[in-house]
């Protein structure tokens, strides 16, 4: 008798199927008709023509729904990109109009404590204004009189010892192990003469630009100043008058975005000030004790270059280092840089974070751009007008984000928010409380 043994199918390599198991026939994909089509091969070689998987039949559809939302989106970003490039053209038309209206802004920033003191104390607003801009000028005017004959005295001092200096770098390369000649040196000096006559013109035509901008800082200064007087004198007017103008709804939100804008400006002026005279101080003792001259305008240039955040201490302190340098030679300069570098750090990880905390939070790389972006827009007037514009366009931000999410951002830290009352004779703002649902803010309306 013969015995017949089962049929075994070996599966292929890197099959899972194991060994002596019927292999299962391939299942219909759920959109065909159950009708298993061969793949198709190459003649020669006997592989698959492609391995793209064939089309679903509503990718047509989803494509087409997919490029209706590009389209859109494209069309929303040309719109949204022209309308800023618009303003902008409108803002540039006007800066010589709002220029002065910025800085009387950041001037009555500082000015409006001792102003709101006299006011409660029962002196009139006008009289108020006056005698505190009036006071200010006077500060500021005897701090640049008391600069000036300093100034005069030791400058002449300081250009002969920076000829003396350049005697030194022309016999150091002279010397070993540069050994130039004095010829050499002779044709470059006598190029760079000949470049500086050839450019004369130029020179001159930058000079007569350089007067006419001193002049316009002066009238802007001016304009600033008086407006300046009736931000002061009738501040407290402005945001019922602005917020007057829109509807109820939408006139506690002018109020909210007001107060907020007024507390960033206020709080960056408060913050920057106190941050250039702690470096001013600082420095200013490290030049006094190794015996720098200019020390009371390089404390100065130093305090106000802490209102342009980074490249301000920057600049002030490669000031300081050159004076040093020209003066007591390259050791001191070395011991000022080191003593800049220290303060500024101590500054920029310790005083920054005490004094600021988590409330006026932009980083250093949007800080670096935004001054860079605005020294190239408007030289110095747009470097140190740049950080604060950019906190007040994240406070807008935050402020639109937090109303798109519904958290109220109206609602100040006493748990009220802004009514507008009022009727043909006049409008006010009233308090009232918030809503159930709102969240009561207890951080500084600065962060973004």
């Amino acid at each position: 008798m013969r015995l017949r043994l089962p049929t075994l199918k070996f599966a292929p390599r890197g099959d899972s199927a194991p060994v002596g198991t019927a292999t299962e026939p391939p299942r219909p994909h759920p959109h065909s008709s159950g009708v298993t089509a061969a793949p198709v091969t190459d003649a020669v070689t006997g592989a698959p023509e492609t391995q793209a998987p064939a089309p679903d039949h509503g990718r047509g559809a989803r494509l087409q729904a997919a490029s209706r939302v590009l389209a859109t989106a494209a069309a929303q970003f040309l719109l949204i990109a022209a309308a800023l490039v618009l303003l902008g053209y409108v803002l540039g038309k006007l800066w010589v109009i709002l220029l002065p209206v910025v800085l009387g802004l950041l001037i009555a920033t500082v000015l409006w404590p001792p102003v709101r003191f006299l006011r409660r104390h029962g002196w009139p607003p006008a009289l108020a204004a006056g005698l505190v801009v009036i006071v200010f000028l006077g500060a500021f005017g005897g701090l640049i009189a008391a600069i000036a004959p300093s100034v005069a005295d030791q400058v002449v001092e300081l250009a002969d010892q920076a000829t003396a200096g350049l005697q030194d770098v022309q016999e150091w390369l002279t010397g070993p192990p540069f050994n130039l000649g004095e010829d050499q040196l002779g044709d470059a000096v006598d190029s760079a003469i000949n470049s500086i006559q050839g450019n004369a013109q130029n020179i001159a035509g930058y000079a007569v630009t350089g007067v006419s901008a001193v002049g316009n800082g002066l009238i802007n200064l001016v304009l600033a100043l008086v407006l300046c007087f009736f931000f002061l004198k009738d501040g407290t007017r402005w945001v019922p008058w602005l917020a007057a103008q829109t509807g109820p709804r939408a006139g506690r939100h002018v109020a909210a975005l007001s107060n907020k804008t007024w507390s960033t400006l206020s709080e960056f002026i408060r913050q920057q000030a106190l941050v250039g005279f702690i470096d001013a101080f600082f420095i200013g003792i490290g030049l006094w004790i190794f015996d720098v001259p200019l020390i009371l305008p390089l404390a100065v240039l130093t305090f106000f270059g802490a209102f342009i955040p980074i490249i301000g201490a920057f600049v002030a302190g490669a000031f300081a280092v050159l004076i040093a340098l020209v003066d007591e030679g390259l050791t001191t300069a070395l011991i000022i840089f080191g003593i800049v570098l220290l303060v500024q750090q101590i500054e920029g990880n310790v005083l920054q974070p005490i004094i600021q905390g988590r409330g006026f939070n932009l980083h250093a790389g949007v800080v670096i751009l935004a001054v860079t972006a605005g020294s190239s827009l408007s030289g110095i007037i747009g470097a140190f007008l740049a950080v604060p514009v950019t906190a007040l366009i994240a406070v807008v931000y935050r402020y639109v984000r937090d109303e798109l999410d519904g958290r109220h951002p109206e609602v100040t830290g006493d748990g009220t928010r802004a009514r507008l009352e009022g009727d043909q004779h006049g409008t006010q703002l009233q308090d009232e409380p918030a809503p159930p649902d709102a969240e009561i803010p207890t951080g500084s309306a600065t962060s973004a």
